[in-house]
């Protein structure tokens, strides 16, 4: 099998053109990192090497500063910067069936002392974007129906409306290039929450994860769908292909997964975010099913939204009342975590999509992207 590597970092992919010039190359800085992946005994080179990581660990802490103090092009490359090395570092939770050499440092200790540093200091400002008093003092099993109701069938946006009614094949090609990184390997994350004791919420969790994996056919597999409607569009259903496409805003709703499914403490939170997520994504699907028929694609490229339509709308309705709702009930003092979970993934899933559709207009009207 090919050995996979990631690529390195490109030059013009942060979007602000004209970076002040003390912003540290965070291209170097990231192809130094992505040579301290594979570098055996990684932890013991450090110590007796000590300039190894020079380069990145002066882009990290540059980084880390700029990032969550300021708003402006370059927090946007430092964000981007401390995204993609935060996903480089999550993603050693899947397997790839690639090297099996590139999981030589999957628990190193500098790795997860890189993890932590950005993790407590975007999740600190992550946090400080939502009243979390405010939370705490609602009814959470009236509060979440009530999410569930206002998002099951959300009003229709501008930006609802431009995917439905304007979006060219271009910029539904390039939406679909983004959100693969994500769409290739869905719910692989949610693996990482079913052990353990059983009950009803664990049973519901695991329905929902074997729908979304064919009932062990890979034929029915949604990510085998998602890759036919790659092929249908031209382009590579390769993992991770358009990697360097993603803005750090998806980056950020998929690291913020990872952290809540790697830490048992954060399962309210996550159960509360998912819970929004499936309850919401039959929306955006029939969005995206419009745009296609719109555009004259053929079954097969459209048959993941109708395939995802209809089971998601049901695993809406599980994961509210099968698996959030018990969980209130079960944990009435740390209840409100489920709320905080789901409007932290409802605001993070807008700036994302936000973010996704302005450059999905600029992908409409360029012609020298390459897929």
């Amino acid at each position: 099998m090919e050995t996979r590597y990631f690529k390195p970092l490109p030059k013009n992919i942060f979007r602000n053109t004209s970076v002040d010039f003390q912003t540290p190359n965070y291209a170097e800085a990231e192809q130094q990192f992505i040579k301290l992946l594979t570098t055996e005994n990684l932890d013991q080179q450090l110590l007796s090497q000590p300039d190894l990581n020079q380069c990145f660990e002066a882009a990290l802490s540059s980084a880390l500063t700029v990032a969550y103090t300021e708003k402006s092009s370059r927090s946007d490359a430092a964000n981007l910067f401390l995204h993609r090395t935060l996903y480089r570092i999550n993603r050693l939770n899947f397997f790839w069936y690639s090297d099996l050499n590139q999981y030589t440092n999957e628990r190193s200790t500098y790795l997860q002392w890189v993890r932590d540093r950005i993790e407590d200091v975007w999740q600190a400002w992550e946090l400080a974007q939502i009243d979390v008093e405010s939370l705490k003092k609602q009814d959470v099993r009236q509060a979440l129906i009530q999410r569930g109701d206002a998002d099951l069938n959300p009003p229709l946006s501008e930006n609802k409306r431009y995917i439905r009614e304007e979006m060219t094949l271009a910029g539904y090609r390039h939406l679909i290039a983004i959100v693969s990184l994500d769409g290739l390997v869905e719910s692989s994350r949610l693996c990482h929450i079913l052990g353990g004791a059983s009950n009803e919420v664990q049973a519901t969790l695991i329905r929902v994860l074997i729908e979304e994996y064919g009932n062990g056919r890979l034929t029915r597999k949604h990510s085998t769908f998602f890759a036919q409607m790659m092929e249908e569009l031209g382009l590579n259903p390769e993992p991770e292909n358009y990697l360097d496409l993603v803005p750090w805003e998806v980056l950020a709703s998929i690291n913020h997964n990872f952290l809540l499914t790697q830490r048992k403490r954060n399962f309210l939170r996550y159960n509360g975010g998912f819970t929004y997520f499936e309850i919401y994504g039959p929306s955006a699907y029939k969005d995206y099913m419009a745009a296609a028929q719109r555009l004259n694609l053929s079954d097969q490229a459209m048959g993941y939204w109708e395939l995802h339509i209809r089971e998601d709308e049901r695993h809406g309705q599980w994961m509210l009342h099968n698996v959030a709702l018990p969980l209130a009930e079960h944990y009435p003092d740390q209840a409100w975590e489920l709320l905080l979970g789901y409007d932290q993934e409802k605001l993070m899933g807008d700036r994302a999509g936000s973010v996704v559709m302005q450059l999905i207009k600029n992908a409409e009207i360029r012609s020298d992207i390459q897929y």
